[in-house]
């Protein structure tokens, strides 16, 4: 039978590790610093995990965490640092941070060599689960899950976080800012006016679906948005196809954009604002019309944590307000 190539790597460093462990200090993650510092147990999205509080040790792979976690002071020992841009300097700037590597150019061996007490996997590193759970048992996932209530799991995570660090006081705080700014945006709607939420990337405008649609489609259901095209769609990820035609015809009175380049600006970057209103065919389309047009924080696609969803409910609580 042929083995999973990761599978054989991780036994053969994770022998190393283990003889390396054993002709040095008996100190393990699992031992003194669980002793130390008392665990809890949380519920993450497979079930009851026991974590130390406040490991020393944390390897954090979830880009929907490292807003939280920088938020809450945690020191990380690696991370996916390809992935995170220039938002989080305090991690990526250290060079004692291992880089994780990418979620489709993992380093596995990192991951390992940092010896984590506790792995935060999860979202784009969703398929290692299984992987990560060789290397340190402790590993949690808290992304949101699809079907549930997305403000509420945003919360869980922040909540989980916050039983791990002992920062329950600051992730109520956290959770409490996004209740605010869902109630703002869900005030300043009024009711009626038609939605439609699209993503742009590599000169190209896809849509996204309501409810389903990477990022803004979340936005369809917290906030009873009516859509201007009801179309469910096939990718979550990265937007379906859609004719410029289509949008005209739909003539949304608001956008929602996500601009998935916005965080890179590479060269020949055009952002999202001019794709859509310097397109002869959405000319006449009420948001181009009416300055209707909500374009997300351009780190957003790089964070897509909970402070950035209060963020966008804030950008468009102000839009709604302004109208």
């Amino acid at each position: 039978m042929r083995r999973h190539p990761l599978r054989t790597t991780l036994a053969l460093l994770g022998a190393g590790t283990l003889l390396l462990t054993a002709c040095g200090t008996d100190d393990t993650a699992t031992g003194s610093d669980a002793e130390a510092g008392g665990s809890v147990t949380v519920t993450d999205s497979h079930g009851d995990v026991e974590v130390p509080v406040e490991p020393e040790r944390v390897v954090a792979l979830d880009n929907t965490t490292f807003g939280t976690l920088s938020r809450m002071g945690v020191d990380l020992v690696a991370a996916p640092k390809p992935i995170m841009g220039e938002i989080w300097p305090e991690y990526t700037d250290d060079d004692s941070i291992l880089s994780a590597g990418a979620h489709f150019e993992p380093d596995i061996e990192a991951v390992i060599e940092a010896d984590p007490d506790l792995i935060i996997g999860g979202y784009r590193f969703s398929e290692m689960y299984d992987d990560l759970k060789d290397i340190q048992p402790t590993t949690i996932e808290t992304t949101a899950r699809p079907g549930e209530d997305h403000v509420a799991e945003l919360q869980r995570q922040t909540s989980i976080l916050g039983e791990i660090f002992a920062q329950e006081d600051l992730a109520d705080e956290i959770n409490a800012e996004l209740e605010e700014a869902v109630a703002a945006a869900t005030e300043a709607y009024n009711g009626e006016d038609t939605v439609m939420g699209l993503l742009t990337s590599g000169g190209e405008i896809s849509y996204a679906a309501p409810g389903d649609g990477r990022s803004v489609g979340v936005a369809f259901p917290t906030l009873g948005l009516v859509p201007a095209l009801e179309q469910e769609g096939d990718d979550d990820t990265h937007g379906d196809d859609i004719s410029l035609e289509a949008i005209a015809q739909a003539d949304p009175d608001w956008l929602i954009v996500l601009d998935i380049d916005g965080a890179f600006q590479e060269e020949g970057y055009v952002p999202a604002a001019d794709l859509i209103t310097e397109a002869e065919a959405l000319q006449n389309v009420t948001a181009v019309t009416e300055d209707q047009i909500v374009v997300l924080d351009p780190t957003f696609y790089l964070d897509e944590g909970i402070g950035a969803y209060t963020g966008l409910y804030e950008d468009i609580a102000s839009a709604f307000s302004g109208a």
